[in-house]
């Protein structure tokens, strides 16, 4: 049997009559988000509603491939692809996202044909033909009311996600280059160093 990859959920996401969703936007972290766990990441909201939000950073590969890590989920990705950390929530479950032929095979659509493998399949034949795929280990995640919180404090800046995001071949880059995409202010503070000090 193939490992199952998780697909976290805050409950209750998708009646979210309250919360205007960010599911299939972009959180790039802005200049004053120190913490460690975010300080210049890129996330993609996956779900999000009245009880929460998740999401998977995009640009933080850890160095294990997916053969090393997770030997059942290479032929879906490839032996060299590099597990990436998701986040800091549950380090040990592992959430796949791919990019669907045919999206309706998806666990949970995130954007166009981008999606969370579903949370249970027997083999790679069942989730159909990926054009692309990512393993993640872990997530973020986010209370009621937290991750609105932070928007009003500008932890976060938000852009619409690109496939090409969710599969960058570039982690490193992907931070500045989705505040250049974004322009103005924000293509300026793409420049920054990785220590302000040095500025």
């Amino acid at each position: 049997m193939l490992l199952a990859p998780v697909r976290p959920a805050p409950g209750g996401v998708g009646d979210n009559e309250h919360v205007e969703s960010l599911q299939g936007n972009l959180l790039v972290a802005g200049p004053g988000l120190v913490d460690p766990n975010f300080r210049r990441t890129v996330v993609l909201v996956g779900e999000h509603g009245d009880e929460g939000a998740m999401g998977v950073v995009l640009n933080r590969p850890s160095p294990a491939s997916v053969e090393e890590a997770v030997p059942l989920l290479a032929e879906l990705v490839g032996e060299r692809e590099l597990v990436h950390v998701g986040g800091p929530v549950q380090p040990q479950a592992i959430v796949v996202l791919g990019e669907f032929e045919e999206p309706e095979r998806a666990g949970v659509l995130v954007f166009g044909t981008v999606g969370f493998l579903p949370g249970e399949i027997e083999g790679a034949e069942e989730v159909g033909a990926l054009s692309r795929a990512r393993v993640f280990a872990g997530y973020a995640g986010w209370g009621a009311g937290q991750l609105e919180e932070e928007l009003a404090e500008a932890a976060w800046i938000v852009e619409q996600a690109l496939p090409d995001d969710v599969f960058t071949d570039d982690p490193d880059g992907l931070w500045s280059a989705v505040l250049r995409r974004k322009g103005g202010t924000f293509a300026l503070l793409a420049t920054m160093p990785l220590d302000p000090a040095l500025n």
